[in-house]
């Protein structure tokens, strides 16, 4: 049914995508030729690609327990890193992502992980800051889809073929470089350049599917956030959740705001099934 299937970015929200994909795919038996994903929207789209779904989730429930704080003083005393979530995250993608795990994917689907370049005329710090800066004031006075601010800073989008990762050592470097927001996670390095979330350029990389919708095939675009609002484009059809998901997007010990994305996305997802079947029967 659909061709081509997009997964927005969104930290722990994203668990909601995994709920409405482990739901709605086996009902209709979704199979797109070409998946994209960004930051963890691209965790969530390779997990339930493997269908480690209720793994990953057992494992990060296990990760917050105890917890009190997201950030470690004592570690960045001796050096280390003030928000430990980078190096929780990075050793959670390690651990999924052995080289039989990468062998399975390359012959499900085309894969593509999506980053941002930052613009050459400014360094690093400076660049990721700006993006940042720019994407959230966007986000919260206009509130797009697709925002826009990052390509006019000059980030420029950039796609990491999973079939082009020789090894799953670059599949987690990949996956961590879309993910890239300092301090909270670390800067990228992808064919030795720097590279940043991939939401910084479109939180929701739908660009990466409009060669499919302009040969006249159908893509599926699956969103975090409640918009009242989405673009109209042919052959495009969006999800989103209901309401807003009360979780943040860095947190290491909020279980219960994870498990509450998750359980939303499997209540939207037969919401959406029934819509469809609405649809086949009137349509």
């Amino acid at each position: 049914m659909f061709a081509g299937l997009a997964f927005a970015g969104g930290g722990n929200r994203c668990y909601w995508q995994g709920g409405f994909y482990e739901t709605v795919a086996p009902r209709l038996a979704l199979s797109p030729r070409r998946v994209v994903g960004v930051s963890a929207g691209a965790f969530a789209m390779l997990y339930t690609a493997l269908g480690r779904g209720p793994t990953i989730r057992e494992q990060v429930r296990q990760a917050c327990l105890g917890r009190t704080s997201e950030m470690d003083w004592a570690a960045f005393r001796r050096g280390g890193r003030l928000f430990p979530v980078g190096e929780l995250y990075q050793s959670l993608l390690t651990q999924l992502f052995t080289p039989e795990a990468l062998a399975t994917l390359r012959i499900t689907s085309d894969f593509r992980i999506a980053i941002s370049r930052p613009p050459r005329f400014w360094p690093l710090p400076i660049a990721a800051m700006l993006g940042i800066g720019a994407y959230q004031l966007e986000k919260r006075l206009r509130r797009p889809v697709h925002p826009t601010a990052g390509r006019r800073l000059g980030f420029v989008p950039d796609l990491v073929r999973l079939a082009d990762c020789a090894t799953a050592e670059q599949l987690v470097a990949a996956l961590m470089a879309s993910a890239a927001v300092p301090p909270f996670m670390p800067a990228g390095l992808v064919g030795q350049r720097a590279a940043l979330d991939g939401g910084l350029v479109d939180s929701a990389p739908a660009w990466a599917l409009a060669d499919l919708e302009e040969a006249g095939e159908q893509t599926l675009v699956l969103l975090t956030r409640p918009f009242s609002a989405v673009p109209q484009v042919a052959g495009r059809t969006y999800a989103r959740p209901s309401r807003t998901i009360p979780v943040s997007q860095f947190t290491i010990r909020d279980w219960e705001g994870i498990r509450f994305a998750y359980e939303l996305g499997i209540s939207d997802g037969e919401s959406f099934l029934r819509r469809m079947e609405v649809e086949a029967r009137t349509g």
